[in-house]
């Protein structure tokens, strides 16, 4: 096996992946960059129009809007999954009867087809026959009773729940794993030099955990950019849009009104965006383990 080791048999063998990235990764990410500066409807000749997409696009109202909905997902992401699924890490760390069912059941979520996922939440959010209202109706707190989702204002707050009870499974696994990884010698030293629990939490498990976090953080961003069945299915981006996200909105655009030049345009600035947000994390974070 000592070919293995050689540059030239390394590049070989990664071949055959790195063509599908380029394929179906690298090539549309072009190909919508090119669409994006042109005026298509699908049908006919692309007619090239320069960066006026994006020019049109600092004056769309809704286009604005999506973008705040997208941020406040992102910040209900980042508020409740990110610790939560670390603290749901800490407690799955812990051996007890039935640890691995628990581990299955709560890794489940994350396999649900997200199609799946927002038809089992309407159910469950919607204004008229959600479980939740129903049931606050039921003990007699019908000032409880919101409109969680197809509203105004609490759409992408719902979305943010839902996009957190999918994802937390699975980055609590990537934590339990981080979590696996820290040698007991460490809690054990520190237990003899008289440390509590909660001073190994902060001192040890997490600086220790430095770049699971980073990993769960990168997964957040291009997962929250990136939703669309959910909200697809739980208000299709209404009422009039007010409750998209870039990716559902990106989609309206293109394939519903037949403009492909504009949506392109959004889907190259959702693209973007969700590069620009990765990279400086992960630049910031660099930057902190340096120092």
């Amino acid at each position: 096996m000592i070919w293995l080791s050689k540059r030239r048999y390394i590049l070989f063998m990664l071949l055959p992946t790195l063509l599908v990235y380029l394929a179906y990764i690298i090539l549309p990410v072009i190909v919508s960059f090119c669409y994006s500066l042109t005026e298509y409807s699908g049908i006919g000749a692309a007619i090239f129009v320069g960066l006026h997409n994006y020019a049109s696009l600092l004056g769309d109202s809704l286009f604005w809007k999506s973008l705040k909905n997208t941020f406040i997902v992102l910040l209900v992401a980042f508020v409740l999954l990110l610790p939560g699924a670390f603290l749901l890490a800490l407690l799955l760390n812990v051996k007890i009867k039935g640890g691995n069912a628990v581990k299955a059941m709560n890794f489940a979520p994350s396999i649900v087809a997200p199609i799946l996922v927002g038809l089992i939440w309407v159910f469950i959010l919607d204004p008229q026959m959600g479980l939740i209202n129903v049931i606050l109706k039921k003990i007699g707190v019908d000032q409880l009773a919101l409109q969680w989702i197809g509203g105004t204002k609490l759409t992408p707050y719902s979305v943010g729940v839902v996009f957190t009870w999918q994802m937390i499974g699975f980055l609590a696994t990537i934590f339990l794993a981080g979590l696996k990884m820290i040698p007991r010698d460490v809690y054990e030293s520190s237990s003899i030099d008289g440390a509590s629990k909660l001073q190994q939490l902060f001192r040890i498990t997490v600086p220790m955990l430095g770049e699971t976090i980073k990993i769960n953080v990168v997964l957040i961003i291009t997962g929250v950019f990136k939703i669309f069945e959910t909200v697809l299915l739980l208000t299709n981006g209404g009422p009039n849009h007010l409750s998209e996200v870039m990716v559902t909105y990106m989609y309206n655009v293109t394939f519903t009104s037949g403009e492909y030049g504009y949506g392109m345009a959004i889907a190259t600035v959702t693209f973007l965006l969700t590069m620009v947000f990765s990279l400086v994390y992960m630049g910031l974070s660099k930057k902190n383990i340096e120092e």
